[in-house]
């Protein structure tokens, strides 16, 4: 046996080989990478992770011991090189490092082809790809404005957050007033789902999720936290409502137990969290195996996203992207046109986004913008939240 080293042996040396590999911590709380090689070939990618930026860029420092002098075209033997050689695999942070550094290699290989990463994966399966957003707002007025802003993007659907916060046991007025925002925005005419963003406990859940089913929400995602397979397995046996999670899960491996049991019936990998395009598909392929669909979470940046649109080319059981526009977390500062040069490709028209046909992610990054921002990097933290009585609760 002989050590790998992601090198290659000097007298296997040839063609063109991984130069370079940079991070870029950009606002408002965005991860880029940056890869070039020996020959000039330059490729991007989003390793962000929420709250996390230098544990991420540490991994990808600890990467490029792996990569540099390794040939850029072997993207699946980076991957295996990365996620199986450190020892300890998996979790969020190795898997968003490797998930940045695989999207910069799609990126890299398929410019070098002149042809979009969807011609590599098979091709497009359909014309264009549905998308939806988030929205906030406590008071259903403030919901339902929301709703009538993201029409006037171009949206059909959104996703809303389902409670702020909610203990063991809390008074059934909460789970009214989430009826009833969900039923408001639906009277818009635009489709919603509701995230509760693992924020209940089981008590509760079974009961809020009857309460909205009249509502015929899009789904219903992250109703209980992934911590707790079987019991949200057991949920999904009483409700008829879609069951959606995945954001916290980072490999096929994680995403399998909810496959097995019927506990969820949309998928949705992050493919800056997840291990990249490469792991994302074949997490989608594992769900169709199952008749689950495939709807990528990605609330984060345009790198993030343009792998996603991708990825949902050529993805047979492809249901929906999510995606950042404006009016999010932190206003116009998150919108997607930040830092690229080519913003028309995430051009909204009757809620769905038309498939890129550019090179490579089909998305165009500002480098120049890239570099000065990142002089500045961002520290991005996730707010944390208390209830009434001093407890933390959930983001």
């Amino acid at each position: 046996m002989t050590q790998a080293t992601g090198i290659p042996a000097e007298g296997e040396r040839s063609g063109d080989r991984i130069a370079r590999i940079e991070a870029f911590a950009v606002r408002p709380r965005w991860l880029f990478v940056r890869i070039e090689t020996d020959q000039g070939a330059v490729g991007w990618g989003e390793a962000t992770l929420e709250g996390h930026v230098e544990a991420v860029s540490g991994a990808l420092d600890a990467a490029k011991d792996r990569l540099l002098g390794a040939d850029p075209d072997r993207i699946e033997d980076a991957w295996q090189l990365l996620y199986r050689l450190g020892f300890y695999r998996g979790g969020p942070v190795l898997m968003s490092a490797i998930s940045g550094i695989d999207q910069a290699l799609w990126d890299i290989k398929a410019r070098k082809l002149g042809v979009p990463v969807h011609a590599l994966l098979g091709g497009r399966v359909r014309d264009r790809i549905p998308v939806y957003a988030w929205i906030g707002g406590d008071r259903p007025r403030d919901v339902v404005d929301a709703a009538l802003a993201r029409q006037a993007q171009g949206f059909s659907a959104v996703k809303m957050n389902a409670v702020e916060d909610m203990g063991w046991l809390e008074s059934p007025a909460q789970i009214d007033a989430l009826a009833e925002r969900i039923a408001l925005v639906r009277e818009t005419g635009i489709d919603v789902g509701v995230d509760f963003h693992g924020r209940m406990h089981k008590p509760m859940a079974r009961a809020a999720l009857r309460a909205i089913e009249p509502c015929k929400p899009l789904f219903a995602e992250e109703v209980l936290l992934g911590e707790n397979p079987a019991a949200i397995a057991q949920l999904a046996q009483h409700t008829s409502i879609p069951l959606a999670m995945g954001e916290r899960l980072y490999s096929r491996w994680d995403f399998r137990p909810f496959f097995e049991t019927g506990a969820i019936d949309i998928a949705q990998p992050d493919l800056s969290h997840a291990g990249g395009i490469s792991e994302c598909r074949r997490i989608a392929a594992m769900a169709e195996a199952y008749d689950v669909a495939l709807a990528p979470h990605c609330p984060i940046g345009p790198l993030g996203l343009a792998a996603c649109l991708q990825l949902a080319a050529a993805t047979p059981n492809f249901a929906i992207q999510e995606m950042s526009l404006g009016i999010h977390y932190n206003g116009p500062s998150e919108d997607l046109t930040t830092l690229v040069s080519n913003p028309a490709i995430f051009a909204i028209s009757e809620g769905t986004i038309a498939i890129p046909e550019g090179p490579g992610l089909g998305v165009e990054i500002d480098e120049a913008a890239v570099r000065e921002m990142a002089s500045d990097p961002h520290r991005w933290r996730n707010p944390s939240w208390r209830g009434p009585n001093g407890e933390l609760r959930e983001w």
